[in-house]
């Protein structure tokens, strides 16, 4: 897990990229969580989004859970790859299982999020 990555409470994390724009995806914590993944509805690029809401939904045999924005902003591109090749969640979370791009709104809105340490301890703090 890389050490530039700022994660949400609700397991998503996001790499902020050199043109300003964000890289968002889940955390291999959630993939293990969710397990067996079947379905994965993504947002429309030019979606405007606001940390905290809900921008699409991941399925597995056991559970539907929300996305949601860890900063807000546009979504400027989708890893439209993803739905179809869902195991590349569990096989490279931080890599290629990329979500979404968001280009902020508000960048400071970066530091409201966890830093690694800060979101493993919160995770090992948490049953499987």
């Amino acid at each position: 897990m890389a050490a530039d990555l700022k994660f949400a409470k609700t397991h998503e994390w996001v790499r902020s990229e050199a043109n300003g724009v964000n890289t968002v995806g889940i955390s291999s914590y959630a993939v293990e969580a969710l397990t067996d993944l079947v379905f994965m509805q993504l947002p429309p690029v030019g979606k405007k989004v606001k940390a905290g809401e809900s921008f699409g939904e991941i399925e597995s045999v056991k559970a539907v859970s929300d996305l949601y924005a860890p900063i807000s902003g546009e979504i400027v591109e989708v890893n439209t790859a993803l739905p179809g090749k869902l195991e590349t969640l569990g096989k490279d979370p931080y890599g290629e299982g990329w979500v979404v791009r968001i280009k902020a709104d508000n960048p400071a809105e970066l530091d409201n999020l966890l830093d690694r340490g800060a979101y493993e301890s919160l995770v090992g703090s948490q049953p499987h």
